[in-house]
């Protein structure tokens, strides 16, 4: 079903493409490399579980879960351009 003067299946194309920008942030975001022993921004230790479970941990738990509370919900790319997302 054609919404407005877009071909059919456009819809449902740009919901994929927007699933599929946001996947690949999340992945380069991700920590890389070797888990580090102590955490970057207190300097405690990390416990060796966290380390074995999380390949390439930078942050113990405690500051970790600091970083993800103060993180903002991104917003997400309107592709479709509508009315609404104009007359903000």
């Amino acid at each position: 079903m054609a919404g407005g003067w877009s071909r059919d299946g456009a819809v449902h194309e740009q919901i994929e493409d927007s699933i599929k920008d946001e996947l690949m942030r999340i992945k380069a975001a991700q920590a890389r490399g070797e888990s580090l022993t102590h955490c970057v921004e207190c300097g405690e230790d990390i416990p060796e579980k966290r380390r074995a479970l999380v390949p390439g941990v930078r942050f113990c738990i405690d500051c970790r879960r600091e970083r993800d509370a103060a993180t903002a919900q991104r917003g997400g790319i309107n592709r479709r351009g509508s009315k609404d997302s104009q007359l903000k």
